[in-house]
Formats: structure tokens, C-alpha cells, sequence
């Protein structure tokens, strides 16, 4: 159903270790493309998934971060450690620089593994389709909204197996940049069966862009989503901005002008936020007055994200 979309930073593997135990009673697939050579957080959450009965898909010829250029290490893991857990699936970046027999080459390596294809820039859906038709270690097509439509998607469409689309819906901007007011970010989650769709992803609330350049942060910002039930069931997100914006110094007082704004909005009587785990945290966090760190805040928000949306389909599960 939902397939949200990680990379392997600390704060990400984190967050699907908080978040296995949920993601695997509702279904939910993390697809994690790790970005770092050392693997201990990497194995320690797949041992969580697996332990919690999850599902998961590891990408295992990332495109960023530190294995770009070879992610064999990331095969063996899987297949070494990991070779008694069929939940484990192999994720493979279908890229607009791989040519249609390497594709077919190495889907036909990994036999012994699920497979799931990420179409993420390959244009010769009509070359491929029919040489992967009926393969039984393909289970998942997942479509990466940006780089591919509908004329591709269709190509895959009778193969079945589970069809996926990802559609990022954060905003890539500067902190201070972020409006003020709520904005759209998906309505994917209400929508997806409409799109021929299985299931459907997104980034959460770190988006596709990725980048290793860090810095001081000017602005802070702590982003949340809610579904809103009087606008269809539309995903909205809203930024809290830290009042002061024209310095890096203080983030710690910084992180406190933001959670205050995000206190006084999920405690509006017209608050649209659900009470999750993550936000009963911020208020910890408040009534403490302690700043954990951008990272924790980030996993948090994802958290929160991750929340949101189970508790959307329970609502419609329970409404029948």
C-alpha cells in the first residue's frame, strides 16, 4: 500500500526502526537506497523489519552518497545475512544510462530474490517489458512519478505484479523560504488506486533532492503534514519557522521559536494534526526546553508522517 522512500542516513534508519512495528501491521514497504559504506545501522534495521514481521526493499545500485559506483557489498549483504528472509526484496534503479540487455542480465542474476524494478529514467519500456513478462522473481514495479508516465507505466501493466508510484510532494526550498501557511503535498494516498495503482510512495518530508553539503542552519524549520477531511482528504504540510533567520548561531533558541509555533497550532481547537507519538515528543521536547538536534527533529517529522497515513487508512478501513 504505502511504499514511503529512504535514504540510508542515520536520522532515516532510525525512523524505520521506530516506525517497523507499525509499517508492518499495516502493510507499509520502506524502500531504503543506503547512501553510507558502513553498514551496522543498515543491518541493525533490516534485523528490526524482519523481526516485526516487515517488508522491505534495499536498493542495491544506489545512485548518490557512497555507493554510486558499485553496490555489490549491498547484494551480499542481503543474500548473505539475510538469505533465510523472504520479506527482504532487492531494489533495482532502472536509470536512463543502463541499456536493456544489462537490465535483463542482471534481473536474470538474482533469481534466488524478489526483485523489485524502480524505474527511476530507463526509456525502452517497449524493449524491456516483453523480455521480464512472467519472470517469477520480479514482484514490484515501482514508478518514480518524475521520470517516467503513462505511456511507459502501461508497458508493465499485465506483468502482474504489484504497480507502485512514487510522487515526491516537499517543495525543495531554503528554510526561511517555506511559506508560512499550510500548502498542498499529495493527495496520492486517496487517489493512487485511480492511477491503475497498487500502491503508491513518497520522500516524506525530506524530498527527492539529496545532498551531501551540510551547514549551519539560518533558519530553522520543523515540518509537519495532516489529512484534511474537508478538502477531500488532501495532504497538506506546514513549515514552523524559527522567528530569527539572519544568523546560524542559537539553534538550539532557534529550535525553540519554531516548536513553539508548532505547540500553538496542533493545540488550535480547529488543529487538523493528529496526536501521534512524534507530536507527543515535541511537546516533550518543549516542556523540557531541550533542542535534541536537527536529525531527531527530522525523524520526528517523519515519524509523524508515517502516522498520519496509518491512521487515514484505519479511518477508512473502519468507515468500510
Amino acid at each position: 500500500m504505502y511504499y514511503p522512500y529512504f535514504r540510508g542516513k542515520q536520522y532515516e534508519l532510525i525512523t524505520i526502526r521506530e516506525a517497523a512495528g507499525l509499517m508492518a501491521s499495516m502493510g507499509f514497504v520502506p524502500i531504503i537506497e543506503p547512501v553510507r559504506e558502513q553498514t551496522s545501522g543498515l543491518k541493525k534495521t533490516l534485523d528490526v523489519l524482519c523481526d516485526k514481521g516487515a517488508s522491505a526493499i534495499v536498493v542495491v545500485n544506489p545512485q548518490i552518497g557512497e555507493y554510486k559506483d558499485d553496490g555489490s557489498g549491498l547484494i551480499t549483504l542481503v543474500q548473505n545475512e539475510f538469505a533465510d528472509r523472504n520479506n527482504l526484496f532487492l531494489g533495482r534503479l532502472l536509470t536512463e544510462r543502463m541499456q536493456t540487455d544489462e537490465v535483463v542480465q542482471v534481473c536474470g542474476a538474482s533469481e534466488d530474490r524478489q526483485i523489485a524494478l524502480i524505474h527511476s529514467g530507463f526509456s525502452d519500456a517497449r524493449g524491456l517489458a516483453p523480455q521480464l513478462r512472467d519472470r517469477a522473481n520480479i514482484s514490484t514495479s515501482v514508478f518514480l512519478d518524475d521520470c517516467c508516465g503513462k505511456l511507459y507505466q502501461r508497458h508493465f501493466a499485465d506483468h502482474g505484479t504489484k504497480m507502485i508510484l512514487v510522487r515526491d510532494g516537499f517543495q525543495p526550498r531554503r528554510n526561511r523560504d517555506h511559506p508560512d501557511a499550510a500548502e498542498f503535498f499529495s493527495d496520492l494516498h486517496a487517489t493512487f488506486r485511480f492511477e491503475n495503482m497498487d500502491g503508491f510512495g513518497d520522500f516524506l518530508i525530506v524530498g527527492k533532492e539529496y545532498s551531501e553539503i551540510g551547514g549551519p542552519a539560518y533558519t530553522i524549520a520543523i515540518h509537519l503534514t495532516y489529512i484534511d477531511g474537508e478538502k477531500d482528504d488532501e495532504m497538506h504540510i506546514r513549515h514552523f519557522k524559527s522567528v530569527r533567520q539572519d544568523t546560524p548561531k542559537d539553534p538550539a533558541g532557534k529550535f525553540s521559536e519554531a516548536l513553539e509555533k508548532l505547540i500553538a497550532a496542533v493545540d488550535d481547537n480547529d488543529s487538523k494534526f493528529i496526536e501521534s507519538s512524534a507530536i507527543q515528543e515535541f511537546r516533550d521536547l518543549h516542556g523540557r526546553g531541550h533542542y535534541p538536534g536537527l536529525g531527531h527533529v527530522k525523524k520526528l517529522s517523519m515519524k509523524h508522517h508515517i502516522e498520519t497515513l496509518a491512521d487515514y487508512f484505519r479511518r477508512q478501513e473502519a468507515s468500510g
